[in-house]
Order: structure tokens, then sequence, then C-alpha cells
């Protein structure tokens, strides 16, 4: 399992941050991370339930609390606190992050969204 040695948050870029102890940085901005949050409310309870959310283009994160030593909880601006970020699934976020953002852009579109 990846263990991030840091994560910052630049609150003006509205970014966080995150390094792993394999000296692998990612720069994840808070919208993206808003409309991959894990929880239920975006995720569903079983495949084919994503919710495809657009408007969040100016969100911002107001605070990374900590769960335990295997996650993070982001407190995103917009009032959204129910996502835990486990390590594991900000790694994947990192690695996929072009993947998943053409992704959830075409998924914008079709769904006749705006960011």
């Amino acid at each position: 399992m990846p263990v991030p040695t840091e994560i910052r948050l630049d609150r003006s870029a509205r970014v966080l941050h995150v390094t792993f102890g394999d000296d692998v940085r990612f720069a994840l901005p808070a919208e993206y991370l808003r409309v991959e949050s894990p929880s239920a409310e975006l995720q569903g309870h079983g495949p084919g339930q994503k919710t495809i959310l657009g408007g969040k283009r100016n969100v911002g994160i107001g605070a990374v609390e900590p769960v335990g030593h295997y996650a993070v909880r982001l407190v995103f601006d917009d009032g959204h606190d129910t996502g835990i970020f486990s390590w594991d699934y900000l790694h994947e976020l990192g690695v996929e992050q072009d993947r998943r953002w053409s992704a959830y852009l075409a998924a914008l579109t079709a769904h006749g969204l705006s960011r």
C-alpha cells in the first residue's frame, strides 16, 4: 500500500499536493478531488451508479483531516465532507488523473453540464 510522506494543501491554487514514499508527487486539483470523491453520494452503492457532478470549477478545500493512519477526510467549501480518501485511492487518483479527467469532461458534455 502506498503511504504518503507529505500532504500539503495550497488553498490559493485549490490544489492538494501529495508525495508518496517512492518520491512520486501528485498535484490534485480540488475540483478533480470533489468530482471523484469516494462518497456514496457520488459513487453510489454499486456498479454504474456514479453521479456526474457539474458546477464545481471553483470549489476549494477548507480542511484536510486525518482518519487513522490510512486516509484523510477532505472538507470542501461547498459543504461536502463525507468522502474518506484512503492512501490507495489518493495514489490511484494521481496515477489515473489524465484518464479520469478526460472521462469526466466527456461525461459533462454528454449530460449537458458544465464545470
